[in-house]
């Protein structure tokens, strides 16, 4: 038990020893939260609109008025000629044309009806499917309006009944889009620090000549594993607090749950990735090939924990293959558990997993860890 505790001590003088080590473990992370937290967003805004306008009437001047009023677009002249308008798309300068033709007004006084054309650029199909959502709304609200000021409609005339909708927000009631992002991103901080520190760790001792000296040493294989990654696992839980601290305070994310229970499940999870950076630096050489391979694994989880990417969306295969993935049961049980207060039956199946994957992941490093190397 000595033997342990001086080797942690051990290994917490030389973290703190190391300024650069201080500002990586403690700094970069708050700077890439709040930075990740406002840039991190599926919140298609500023959608720029050109209008060909060939009508010119009151009508016309409402329908764009509508689009002026929605905080989503960013309205250009509506005086170009329908040449003009595709080389405005052409040159990237606007998303979307709306086409008002001749005599829009005319059709809507006469025949209650009238078309117009929306032409939508669809290089990013996700954001072109949004973008059309939010045409179809304003327009369908502006028809609406039209139909209920229509002088059309006589006194006698049996109006059909408007149905009211009034929808109810569950777990993010003002819809923001940071509700959703700053837990995953939480999720990606503490896993990347702790999985490139303690892939490194070891590394940096083979490199520095210090390991060959501890393995002649009577120190046990488990305590010196022990020793080198504790440290880690306590910082992986700092980063943690700083994190919901910054969380809580600068981002007014709901922490609806029990927070010792997003600790306890946060400490199983340290040791499963704490197990994959020791079986990273045991089949290394150098710190530069530890951080390739950790980072080779980080952008797999990354792009498949289900952050940026729903994982429903995916094909089969991939959703299968996100069943490895240690992060997406990270993100889903710190989503559940802020956002939405699940409790502790809610979640055992995320936390039995990633202890199945601990257990194992930590099985095969202390296995591949050769004392005699």
């Amino acid at each position: 038990m000595k033997t342990i505790v001086f080797i942690i001590q051990k290994e917490f003088k030389q973290i703190f020893r190391d300024k650069s080590m201080l500002q990586l473990i403690f700094i970069l992370p708050i700077l890439q939260l709040l930075i990740l937290s406002n840039a991190a967003t599926f919140d298609v805004k500023n959608i720029a609109i050109t209008f060909v306008d060939n009508d010119k009437s009151r009508d016309s001047r409402d329908l764009i008025n509508a689009f002026k009023a929605s905080t989503y677009f960013k309205v250009t002249d509506s005086d170009f000629s329908e040449k003009e308008a595709v080389e405005e798309m052409q040159k990237g300068k606007t998303d979307i044309i709306v086409n008002i033709p001749v005599h829009f007004n005319r059709d809507l006084q006469k025949d209650q009806e009238a078309s117009i054309s929306v032409n939508i650029n669809a290089i990013d199909a996700a954001t072109a499917g949004v973008e059309n959502v939010y045409v179809t709304q304003i327009i369908n609200t502006y028809n609406q309006n039209i139909q209920m000021q229509s002088k059309y409609f006589s006194e006698n005339k049996e109006v059909s009944q408007n149905i009211l909708v009034i929808p109810s927000f569950w777990y993010n009631k003002t819809l923001n889009y940071k509700t959703f992002m700053v837990p995953g991103i939480l999720v990606l901080l503490v896993t990347m620090l702790t999985l490139f520190l303690s892939s490194m760790n070891i590394v940096r001792e083979k490199e520095l000549g210090t390991l060959e000296q501890i393995n002649v040493t009577p120190i046990k294989k488990y305590q010196f594993i022990i020793g080198k990654l504790f440290p880690f696992w306590v910082l992986g839980l700092v980063i943690l607090t700083v994190g919901l601290v910054i969380a809580k305070v600068v981002f007014s994310v709901p922490m609806l749950g029990n927070i010792f229970l997003v600790y306890g499940f946060t400490a199983v999870y340290l040791l499963l990735i704490l197990g994959l950076g020791l079986y990273i630096s045991n089949h290394t050489e150098t710190q530069q090939q530890a951080m390739f391979i950790a980072w080779f694994f980080m952008v797999i989880f990354i792009l498949m924990s289900g952050l940026f990417t729903p994982i429903e969306s995916m094909p089969k295969w991939a959703q299968n293959l996100t069943l490895l993935n240690p992060i997406r049961y990270f993100v889903e049980f710190i989503r559940m558990v802020l956002l939405k207060g699940s409790g502790f039956s809610d979640v055992l199946n995320n936390l039995l997993i990633v202890s199945g994957f601990a257990v194992f992941v930590n099985g095969m490093a202390i296995w591949s860890y050769k004392k005699s190397n």
